[in-house]
């Protein structure tokens, strides 16, 4: 049993929300609660921005219930000035997602072709409980929760995101890992016909897309997969239906419509760890203090920003989450296991 203990820092919605959007929300669960006892949420971010005119998607009913009884987390804010909710148009119409292209408007632009209803997902490896589940089946045991995270991509811009979804670890608890699963391994779908990028001649990735975490990582409690952003379900270009969220690492270990999950001894080799390994890493730890070959990664662009504003902010280690993941890579080189 999780037993949730409020801290003084917690915060209800209504605290930071005008009271007439606070009302009509009606996936806010009311109380003062953290993520779990003891963990500190020095990472999250102020919730001072209101995005019930996100307009409605097309998520199917079961979806629809589960977001509107999900659990608002309490946040403890940062820096309010820095740390505002990104719009949603700018979250939804930016982005990297190489299966509809490499333009960071092609997801946007070509991503309605991906069918996301029905939709299922394989578990398997090192486990005893694995098969093939429905996605309603893989996430209606599971409390939707509101995670407003920092999003810091590895080509140093970032946003701040609402994301809703379900924690990796109830996932990976409920298929019961054997004594030998040392690693997740996530791939995203193969389809050609609905993912233009997938057959493009100028491809450098060897389809599917994968990637990786160590087990620890993968059953962090900030760890999630998410469903839904903004209060809806997620937009096709922003990973729909499902996608991996883990914080404190760069966006590209952020895997989008996941279809395997596999628990595995040895640590998988993620897609762009294949394509250029002097630049991408295992690990993918946002650490300001080790840069990428060809940039310096001691700032970051927050977006929105344009020709005319260049909102440019200093990158914290860990991505502002050092005090919750830290522990994790006690005696690890993080330049050599960047």
């Amino acid at each position: 049993m999780l037993i949730k203990i409020a801290k003084p820092s917690d915060l209800h919605e209504s605290d930071v929300t005008p009271e007439s959007i606070y009302l009509s929300r009606r996936r806010f669960m009311g109380g003062m609660v953290g993520l779990g006892a003891g963990l500190a949420l020095s990472g999250n971010v102020n919730a001072n921005e209101d995005y019930s005119d996100v307009p409605e998607g097309n998520a199917p009913t079961w979806l629809k219930e589960k977001i509107s009884e999900t659990e608002w987390r309490a946040i403890t804010p940062s820096d309010p000035e820095k740390d505002t909710l990104t719009p949603f148009d700018d979250a939804s119409g930016y982005n990297n997602f190489f299966e509809f292209g490499s333009d960071k408007r092609d997801p946007a632009r070509h991503a309605g072709s991906l069918q996301t209803e029905p939709w299922s997902v394989v578990v398997d490896g090192e486990v005893n409980n694995g098969g093939r589940f429905a996605l309603e089946d893989f996430a209606k045991p599971s409390q939707f929760e509101e995670r407003i995270y920092r999003l810091r991509c590895v080509e140093a811009w970032s946003m701040v995101i609402p994301w809703l979804g379900i924690p990796l670890a109830d996932i990976i608890k409920r298929a019961d890992p054997t004594s030998k699963a040392k690693y997740v391994r996530f791939e995203t779908l193969v389809d050609p016909e609905q993912m233009r990028g997938q057959r493009s001649s100028f491809s450098i990735i060897d389809w599917p897309y994968v990637e990786g975490l160590r087990l620890d990582e993968a059953m962090h409690p900030l760890t999630i997969l998410a469903m839904g952003m903004y209060g809806r379900e997620l937009p096709n270009q922003n990973g729909a239906p499902l996608r991996l969220v883990v914080p404190w690492k760069y966006g590209f270990k952020s895997i989008k419509s996941i279809v395997r999950i596999s628990l595995v001894e040895e640590q998988p080799l993620n897609s762009w760890q294949q394509i250029a390994a002097n630049e991408y890493g295992f690990y993918a730890n946002v650490n300001p203090e080790v840069d990428h070959p060809r940039w310096s990664q001691a700032t970051e662009r927050r977006l929105p920003n344009s020709l005319f504003r260049t909102n440019t902010i200093d990158t914290l280690m860990f991505n502002g989450y050092a005090n919750e993941v830290a522990d994790m890579y006690a005696g690890l080189d993080l330049r050599t296991n960047y």
